[in-house]
């Protein structure tokens, strides 16, 4: 596979099987969090582009070879890739690690969960049967549902989990014979730009992926009203979701997303009761809240632990949040990188500083670290912190932050814990932590929440849907629904025995 770091300017918009430069000559700049210097220069795609890459697929969806390729075939195309994401783990994770700012070691991670998603839709749409039998209640009837691909799909992808999260998208669109557009966030785009290149290096046929690199405000907007788009899957925030939705509305095309959280991970004093228990739930606490710098959807942002344990909880949390090892994502023995811009940077200080004002007590960061041989002064670094006392009445509770910061809010009974949990306008995940079985399954089925963890956090699963309640989206990821998404359903009805039916005189 070719250097990716050192992608020719202008180059990567990919187009009917061919990498092009913008129609407009125009480039972007991609920065390396941890130093805030240019490491990769990128073609910056307009309206132009992206038409030219729908019609692209349309023509490859139309009267290409994909859609009716055998599914035994198109399994076979997404091992192909999933062996060359293997291949090139070290390469691409070092690449996340550049783009993203996180860790090497979360990268690697990354490339492993993608190889497993390309699997896991091979295998799913290799064992399907090719249709569902419908009992007519006549030998003279054929009655079956098949399953067929939507056509063009616009997937739009997020900065903060850029392969992983295109191939949630992806996979599934190839499994199911479609074709497709993607348009990876305009900071974080070089592994899905690699990841083209893959497709084709396993054999995909010429104009069924398509990339346009560029903004949200004219490829994503362009690819969500597009009338030749079949359906637009899009992750991200709240307020870009609900544009995606607007757009798409007119020409009724199909709508995925998947949006914020504000993710309760609800302690109950019993998880406390051995020191083991204790350790794991507060080591578990601060994996949920600052694994790759808390810039995760599914993060657990929000400490709802039992008033008769909170102080100690809380305090020994602090103390290990604050060695918490701060630096740039390719460094030995770091632990959390930077946030990924400046921009995400000042908007999570201008939570902290909110919170602060409105009574929440500071038990530990709440600043950017010293500068050091690790931590670039220009890098976009900020501490884990940690806010105590807080309630439902801080925008810092209420509102996805998306930065390394937990808050802490204490409940005294089973109930009150439940109400916490529920009292958001997202509903992705959350945690339960429990010694006491009964409660666990109790309280976890009182949650309105997509996913819900019982003593753990973050684990997912490729053959389970990911997806919320609320404003945390519509549709599902991974999973047999998640290949759902990327089919319409057809009733074929055949008469084996035509007769006259004579409703009409003549």
């Amino acid at each position: 596979m070719a250097d990716t770091t050192e992608l020719p300017a202008r180059k990567t918009i990919h187009v009917g099987g061919e990498w092009r430069e913008a129609s407009s000559g125009a480039t972007r700049e991609i920065l390396d969090p941890a130093d805030a210097l240019p490491f990769a220069v990128v073609a910056e795609g307009d309206e132009k582009d992206t038409d030219l890459a729908v019609a692209a697929a349309r023509r490859a969806f139309d009267h290409g070879d994909w859609p009716r390729t055998p599914a035994a075939e198109r399994a076979a195309l997404l091992r192909r890739v999933a062996g060359l994401l293997i291949r090139d783990r070290e390469e691409l994770g070092l690449l996340e690690s550049r783009d993203a700012g996180k860790t090497v070691e979360e990268g690697r991670v990354d490339i492993d969960c993608v190889a497993d998603a390309f699997r896991y839709f091979a295998d799913l749409v290799a064992a399907e049967a090719p249709g569902r039998v419908v009992d007519a209640g006549s030998p003279d009837i054929h009655s079956v549902v098949v399953h067929e691909p939507v056509g063009v799909c616009a997937l739009i992808t997020p900065w903060n989990y850029p392969l992983l999260q295109a191939s949630w998208k992806i996979a599934p669109a190839l499994a199911a014979g479609n074709t497709f557009v993607v348009k990876p966030s305009e900071i974080t785009p070089l592994t899905t730009v690699a990841l083209i290149d893959l497709l084709a290096e396993a054999g995909l046929p010429a104009g069924v992926a398509n990339i346009v690199t560029g903004p949200g405000h004219s490829v994503g907007a362009r690819l969500a009203e597009h009338p030749d788009v079949d359906l637009v899957s899009f992750t991200g925030g709240l307020a870009s979701g609900t544009k995606v939705a607007q757009a798409a509305a007119p020409t009724v095309k199909k709508v995925a997303l998947e949006l914020g959280g504000k993710n309760p991970n609800v302690v109950f004093a019993d998880a406390c009761a051995t020191e083991d228990g204790f350790d794991t739930a507060v080591d578990q606490a601060l994996n949920a809240a600052f694994i790759h710098s808390g810039q995760v959807c599914s993060a657990g942002a929000r400490l709802i632990v039992e008033e008769s344990v909170r102080e100690r909880f809380v305090t020994e949390l602090a103390r290990r949040a604050g060695r918490i090892r701060l630096g740039r994502g390719t460094g030995d023995g770091v632990e959390c990188g930077p946030l990924v811009s400046e921009q995400q940077r000042a908007k999570v200080e201008a939570y902290v500083a909110s919170a602060l004002a409105e009574g929440a007590v500071l038990r530990c960061g709440g600043g950017r670290p010293e500068p050091s041989p690790e931590r670039p002064a220009n890098g976009y670094f900020y501490e884990p912190t940690v806010l105590d006392r807080c309630h439902r009445e801080m925008r810092v509770v209420r509102e996805e932050v998306f930065g390394p910061v937990l808050t802490v809010e204490t409940f005294r009974t089973e109930d009150e814990a439940v109400a916490l949990a529920n009292d958001t306008e997202y509903g992705l995940a959350g945690a339960v932590w429990t010694a006491d079985a009964g409660r666990a399954r109790r309280v976890a089925g009182r949650l309105r929440h997509g996913t819900v963890w019982i003593n753990d956090f973050h684990p997912y699963l490729p053959q389970a849907e990911w997806g919320g309640f609320g404003k945390s989206g519509v549709g599902r990821e991974l999973g047999p629904a998640g290949l759902a998404e990327y089919r319409e359903t057809k009733h074929v009805y055949q008469n084996l025995a035509p007769k006259p039916v004579r409703w009409f005189a003549g």
